[in-house]
């Protein structure tokens, strides 16, 4: 599973997560399922406190914010890993008018997109 385990707690403390379990409910969808999504690279978890959480932030309702996976995609495929991707998507960015997973979660996901794929090449 991709999980940023090995990432510093203090680094993603200020991401709101929620329990795979819950993921799962709020999707409609088994655990499984769930795990299987972050194997794909749909989603991406981190540890806390022992358990895999994902990021809050990466739901729209009962659906995946539309261009996180795609975002994703490309960063993997650019060389980054689940780590700097959490990174980028959570940090502020001075040319956006907040950080990206902001962009992607208000509709501007071709935007996010374009800037994940000039810097992976």
């Amino acid at each position: 599973m991709s999980e940023v385990s090995g990432a510093p707690a203090v680094l993603f403390e200020n991401i709101a997560t929620i329990a795979v379990a819950d993921v799962a409910q709020t999707l409609s969808i088994p655990v499984s399922r769930v795990h299987q999504l972050v194997r794909d690279g749909q989603l991406l978890s981190l540890r806390r406190g022992g358990a895999t959480e994902i990021p809050a932030d990466f739901l729209d309702g009962s659906a995946i914010v539309k261009g996180l996976a795609g975002t994703i995609t490309v960063l993997r495929d650019g060389g980054y890993h689940d780590e700097d991707i959490l990174r980028w998507l959570f940090a502020e960015d001075d040319s956006l008018p907040g950080p990206p997973i902001a962009m992607l979660r208000s509709g501007r996901h071709r935007e996010v997109k374009r800037r994940a794929q000039a810097m992976a090449f």
